[in-house]
Formats: structure tokens, C-alpha cells, sequence
């Protein structure tokens, strides 16, 4: 993606479709009762998320010489704080993560501070849940070497996966929710994170499934540098020592550092450790397993959070799968 495709798609003219989807868009901002800048913010965010994102990242020189344009809506991460409130992730283990893109039916609800602790972007709205597009993620795209595939971003429900498909068409494609889970399942096998983003420009809700590398992923290397854009699962790894082999392919591969191999067994990290089960899915002796923390962030359980009368919504569970959680 060179600088002239990317000035392209700036001064692109919306077709018929796109125009729809930009008013039905901020149609949906208004009725939430988003400013006119949270809505224009986050117009600027979903129509140019490549420019966006790319000039926030700044690896590519093509993306640097856009900080000007971005420079207005990227200003608040001068603030990290407040930035995390207002964008963040929430880490989620594999089986969580495909059960997002399974619900059958509308759900709306608003997390509490005790499962996203800040207090916006916490609304958990699933308008056509069965909507899903898959975008080339903006944040492999901004890097020199990028993690492959690029396809690994899924938009969830609308009026997002309507407004990406219809100002990406060359980037975004449709999928049904079996092909979700197959990107999902197919990414936790590469070793990726998956995270449902919020943002307070993208109608203060979920929005997105992000399957992020620590090399390419932004929030991920912002949470390395002390940004809070990122939000436990809830839970940490815990280490049957009777089962571990010492192998050491679970340090390798934890993406948030928080394995250690000494000379006898693995050391986890509690506090570094965000609780995503990629240890878990790749420990070849299965000697690791996820407990839940007292101390760290409620999970985001579907059949824990919704009301009884709405769990008919979730598809059905495998009573044999728990995602390596006990």
C-alpha cells in the first residue's frame, strides 16, 4: 500500500452505498447521543482507519507524512489515561472470543466498571450480530514486515460491518459466523491475541474482534510502554509442575512476557500476564491452565453477564470445552 493508493482512498468520492452507510452511521451516533465531534471522530476513525492508525504507529514513511491530517483525532494519546479509557481492549481466551461471533440474536448491555474498569466505551451492542466483515488489519498494514494474514480484523454488527465493506471494498469481505471462528481459532494457532475493542468515537461500544501479534499490534506495544489500552481476561495461567517438560515453547510464545523458565519449572508472572490462553493452547504437554483472578478485571462471559431470559441468544456450549479454563 503505497502513498498514492493511500491519497486515493483520502480523496476517494462515496458511491451510493458508502454515502448510505456514513449517514446510517451517524444516524445511530446521534440516537446514542454523541457529540458532533465523538461522531465525526469516529467517521474519521472507520473511513481512513489505515491513515489513522498508520500515522499513529509511524513505521512507514508514507503513513508518517499523513500525521498532520490525524494529528486533531490522535492528540487525546498525548494523554494515556484518558486515552485507555476512551479505546481499549478487553483480552479474551479463544473460546470466549468465537462465542462473540456466534450470538444469534440483537444484544444490548453495558458492562460494568468490574469487567472493563473505566467508565466509558463499556456498552456491549450487538445490532445484526450476524453481520462480520474481515479487514486487513490497519496495524499490520502500518508495519515494514507485517505478520500474515491480513485479514484477521473482524467488525461485529452494525452499523460497523456496513460502513467498513462499503468504504474498504478492496480491504473487507463478508463472512458468516463459522468463518469468524475459523479466522479466530486459525489465529490463536499462530499464537495471536484476540481482543474486543471498544472506543468511545465508535458509538462508546464493541466494535471489533482484533486477532493482534505483539510485533504488529498497537495497543499491544502501547501496553508495553504504560498506555492502559488493554484489559485482563480475568484470568492467569497456572502451571501443573508434575506435567511440564521444561520445554520452554510457552516463554517463546507468551506474547505479554510473562513466562520465565528456570531450571526446574515455568514461572508465571501474574501481574504480566493478561490471561489470553495462547500458553495454554500451545503447551505440547498441557501442563498449563487458566484460573481466575481474584484481583484482576471480571471476565466477559456472555452466559455470565446476560440476563436469563436472554440466554436462549447464545449458541448452544460444548459441555466438553472450557478453553483451558478451570
Amino acid at each position: 500500500m503505497g502513498i498514492g493508493h493511500i491519497l486515493r482512498s483520502l480523496l476517494r468520492r462515496p458511491n451510493t452505498e458508502a454515502r448510505a452507510a456514513t449517514r446510517r452511521f451517524m444516524q445511530v451516533g446521534r440516537a446514542a447521543g454523541l457529540s458532533w465531534r465523538e461522531r465525526l471522530h469516529g467517521y474519521v476513525y472507520a473511513r481512513w482507519p489505515y491513515a489513522y492508525i498508520g500515522s499513529a504507529i509511524g513505521e512507514r514513511p508514507e503513513f508518517k507524512r499523513l500525521r498532520p491530517l490525524m494529528a486533531p483525532f490522535l492528540a487525546l494519546a498525548l494523554f494515556p489515561k484518558r486515552w485507555g479509557r476512551s479505546y481499549h481492549g478487553k483480552v479474551l481466551p479463544t473460546d470466549q472470543a468465537t462465542r462473540l461471533v456466534q450470538v444469534r440474536e440483537p444484544i444490548e448491555l453495558t458492562l460494568s466498571e468490574q469487567v472493563i474498569p473505566f467508565e466509558t466505551a463499556r456498552d456491549l451492542v450487538l445490532a445484526d450480530p450476524d453481520h462480520i466483515v474481515a479487514l486487513d488489519c490497519p496495524c499490520r498494514v502500518a508495519r515494514r514486515n507485517p505478520c500474515l494474514p491480513l485479514d484477521v480484523c473482524l467488525i461485529v454488527g452494525e452499523p460497523f460491518a456496513s460502513f467498513v465493506l462499503a468504504h474498504h471494498p478492496e480491504a473487507a469481505r463478508t463472512l458468516s459466523p463459522q468463518e469468524a471462528v475459523d479466522i479466530i481459532t486459525a489465529e490463536a494457532d499462530r499464537g495471536h491475541v484476540h481482543h474486543a475493542f471498544f472506543k468511545e468515537a465508535m458509538l462508546g461500544r464493541f466494535y471489533a474482534i482484533c486477532n493482534c501479534c505483539s510485533c504488529c499490534c498497537g495497543a499491544m506495544s502501547a501496553h508495553r510502554n504504560g498506555v492502559p489500552m488493554l484489559i485482563s481476561s480475568g484470568y492467569v495461567a497456572d502451571l501443573d509442575i508434575e506435567a511440564c517438560q521444561t520445554c520452554g515453547q510457552c516463554v517463546e510464545r507468551c506474547p505479554f512476557g510473562a513466562l520465565t523458565l528456570d531450571r526446574y519449572f515455568v514461572r508465571v508472572d501474574s501481574d504480566a500476564c493478561m490471561g489470553c490462553g495462547i500458553c495454554v493452547r500451545l503447551c505440547p504437554q498441557q501442563a498449563l491452565f487458566l484460573m481466575r483472578h481474584p484481583h484482576k478485571p471480571e471476565p466477559l462471559v456472555l452466559s455470565d453477564l446476560l440476563p436469563p431470559e436472554m440466554a436462549p441468544l447464545l449458541q448452544p456450549t460444548d459441555p466438553e470445552e472450557n478453553g483451558g479454563v478451570a
